[in-house]
């Protein structure tokens, strides 16, 4: 355990004390990231965290891991490690295209798959499967990576968003991991988080920096290693083994993945490429029900710590039965919103020139608790 608190601590304080320096580079070169119609921020942001979020995360690893006969397959991690990571920082700098991006993830895939030997080789009932082949195999843990890669990627829209989720998925691999006697994994998912919670405090609304492609693409590789570990060994832990682990996993990147697939889906309905941008994701959702930033990151963080113990406390349940359930809370979520009516607000100005505000926010729907109007009236309106 001494070594995984001091592997959190080190990748913290290495990421926090990074950070500002970054920010005055960023600023003094231009390397901001500049305000559109898509965006939510008004001023150029610096977005080089995910540099800062990276170093703490693997100079706290390379000095807190164990290498040994448990944990071969270390070296082939950092190698796609960085692979994703100059990626993300290539794609900060000057953008790359949707084809570069898949080719270098495919890339990282690959060692991870044939040499790190990361396979999904049983799906523990889900749709009624168990082993398969090897052939589905590579298809499936293929699949799976570059997935949630672009989904933490995708989900990346609002400030602290992406990093908070991640926070709440790497923590509970971690603990799992560590009641499990994993150690190096649980080392890989609690380094990481030390690093997310220093982002964060430069990432909460208002922002000072963001993580930048550098960053999301980190974490949604990080976040797929993880669900893939555990997926392979829940089923036969010693402690809290979970059956249904396909689910589970799921369960713990629920939001990024089915916001994924349901934006893709719209996309594709109107005949659209799925990476072409639009304000169709959940955070945008919020948004436009009037949910401050701060308001938005808040609730999503709340309702994934949500659906991930739910998750764990159904993971005896038949796996197909528990990613429906899943998948259909999520759903609910999504249409509660939809019809959710932000409480109107008359605005009335007397003759001596004082603004009244009259009308009440609701406060008893359980989607209302972090809501918050962000017009504000002044005299001179």
């Amino acid at each position: 355990m001494q070594q995984i608190i001091v592997g959190a601590v080190v990748a913290f304080f290495i990421s926090f004390y990074l950070i500002p320096i970054l920010i005055e580079l960023a600023k003094s070169k231009q390397l901001v990231d500049i305000p559109d119609a898509r965006k939510i921020h008004k001023d150029p942001v610096p977005r080089f965290g995910g540099i800062a979020i990276f170093a703490g995360f693997l100079f706290s690893l390379l000095l807190s891991a164990s290498i040994n006969s448990n944990f071969l397959e270390f070296q082939y991690l950092v190698a796609a490690f960085l692979i994703v990571f100059f990626l993300g920082v290539g794609d900060d700098i000057m953008i790359l295209s949707p084809l570069k991006k898949f080719t270098g993830q495919l890339a990282a895939s690959f060692i991870l798959i044939v040499k790190g030997h990361l396979l999904i080789n049983n799906l523990h009932g889900f749709l009624g499967i168990q082993e398969i082949p090897v052939l589905i195999s590579y298809i499936l843990t293929y699949f799976t990576i570059v997935v949630i890669v672009n989904a933490i990627n995708l989900i990346d829209g609002v400030d602290g968003l992406a990093g908070s989720l991640s926070l709440i998925s790497t923590l509970f691999f971690g603990t799992w991991f560590y009641i499990n006697n994993d150690l190096a994994y649980a080392l890989i998912a609690y380094t990481l988080a030390g690093s997310i919670v220093a982002f964060l405090y430069y990432n909460f609304n208002p922002a000072k920096i963001f993580m930048g492609d550098a960053g999301s693409l980190m974490l949604g590789l990080i976040n797929a290693i993880l669900a893939i570990r555990f997926i392979n060994t829940a089923p036969t832990a010693a402690n809290f083994a979970a059956s249904a682990s396909p689910a589970v996993g799921f369960g713990l990147l629920l939001i990024p993945l089915m916001d994924t697939l349901r934006v893709f889906c719209i996309r594709l309905s109107q005949k659209r490429s799925p990476f072409f941008p639009d304000r169709n994701h959940i955070h945008h959702l919020f948004l436009d029900k009037g949910f401050s930033s701060r308001a938005t990151t808040l609730t999503l963080a709340g309702l994934s710590l949500l659906f991930s113990l739910l998750s764990f406390v159904c993971s005896s349940f038949n796996a197909t039965l528990l990613i429906m359930l899943q998948a259909i809370a999520f759903f609910g979520v999504v249409y509660l919103l939809s019809v959710y009516q932000p409480a109107r607000v008359r605005i009335r100005k007397s003759k001596a020139g004082n603004i009244f505000i009259e009308g009440t926010e609701r406060k008893s729907n359980f989607i209302t608790i972090f809501y918050k109007r962000e017009k504000t009236i002044s005299a001179e309106e």
